[in-house]
């Protein structure tokens, strides 16, 4: 798999990033020359991969593209501070080396898909988690991560020992506030006695909240202080500092978007961390790279719920799996939304 590395200089990013695939697809302008289905791309969100959470998990689906479907992936990191004009000049060049769908990982692509997509109308654009920007060539990939988050605050509520939870948003965007209220529903309509302290990291346009662990570790150390005993972390790469802090204080970690109790990097806590709430990121990646390799592209809004197993708890930690009781009562909460018994906020 190529991947373009990180450059930290804005400017320079572009400009090398522009050189690299260029050099290793070619540089035609062809609006038809993504159109070959042999050729995947993903552009990363902040953090980068690496971040055992988001990125990663659409990195996995790009994996196992090229293992299934005998495509050749590229990777294109973020740089540091940069603007929509660097994510335009980085879509721009992997659709124009060729790659077949192109696909932008987060909803801080949305301006750039749009100006890009249009020329390249034969190439399909996937965006995760943003249905604003749509097109005949924009797959608009979305969850609900509401539903998720409402099964993490049932787990949490029924494990909390001093009746006090945490929630730590990296940045505070209409997308994070989506896991903030199904958690906060989940909690107070499992045991309204249990206290929920929410806490987001950064305020936009500052989206240093999904890149810094620093961040996630002192606000995680500030809940605990407060008594926190389980904390959930919506947070990219800087929940792994708030990863870190629970597990050293033997409490609780509810982890997010990939199962972060399997994550390499994460294993000198994976005992603290209960359960994920996932998102199914790596195949809705995969199923898209598929549909365009078949010549029947997605387009449009796609949506993963709890009912498509597209958003769930994981069971990886055994220490949850033997929870009866947690388990029956996520259980059954999962299944009344399904059935629309319970309808889950999307804003606190």
């Amino acid at each position: 798999m190529r991947r373009i590395t990180r450059i930290t200089t804005v400017g320079v990013a572009s400009a090398a990033l522009a050189l690299s695939v260029t050099a290793c697809g070619g540089n035609s302008s062809d609006a038809g020359s993504g159109s070959d289905g042999d050729k995947a791309a993903i552009a990363y969100d902040i953090g980068g991969r690496g971040d055992q959470s988001f990125n990663d998990a659409a990195y996995a689906g790009l994996a196992k593209a090229e293992k299934d479907l005998d495509i050749k992936g590229s990777e294109a990191e973020p740089s540091d501070g940069e603007g929509d004009a660097d994510k335009v000049q980085r879509l721009t060049e992997l659709a124009r080396s060729g790659n077949n769908p192109v696909i932008g990982v987060g909803f801080a692509y949305a301006p750039a898909i749009k100006k890009v997509a249009p020329k390249f109308p034969k190439t399909t654009f996937g965006i995760i988690d943003d249905a604003s920007v749509t097109g005949e060539n924009i797959a608009n990939i979305v969850f609900n991560e509401e539903q998720g988050s409402y099964l993490a605050g049932v787990a949490a509520a029924k494990v909390s020992k001093t009746k006090t939870v945490g929630f730590i948003g990296g940045v505070e965007t209409p997308l994070i506030k989506k896991f903030e209220a199904g958690f906060v529903q989940g909690v107070k309509d499992t045991d309204a006695s249990v206290n929920v302290l929410p806490q987001y990291l950064t305020q936009p346009p500052d989206f240093g909240g999904f890149s810094k662990p620093d961040l996630g570790k002192a606000a995680a150390q500030g809940q605990l202080d407060k008594k926190a005993d389980v904390i959930y972390s919506a947070a990219g790469l800087a929940g792994s500092g708030a990863i870190e802090a629970v597990s050293k204080a033997k409490k609780w970690n509810i982890g997010v978007d990939s199962d972060q109790y399997q994550q390499k990097g994460l294993a000198p806590y994976k005992e603290s961390i209960l359960t994920s709430v996932t998102k199914d990121i790596e195949d809705a990646v995969f199923n898209l790279i598929k549909s365009v390799k078949d010549d029947e592209p997605q387009t449009g809004e796609i949506r993963y719920g709890l009912d498509k197993n597209g958003v769930a708890l994981s069971m990886s930690n055994p220490a949850f799996a033997e929870m009866k009781d947690v388990i029956a009562a996520v259980d059954k909460a999962k299944q009344e939304i399904i059935d629309g018994k319970i309808t889950v906020k999307t804003a606190p």
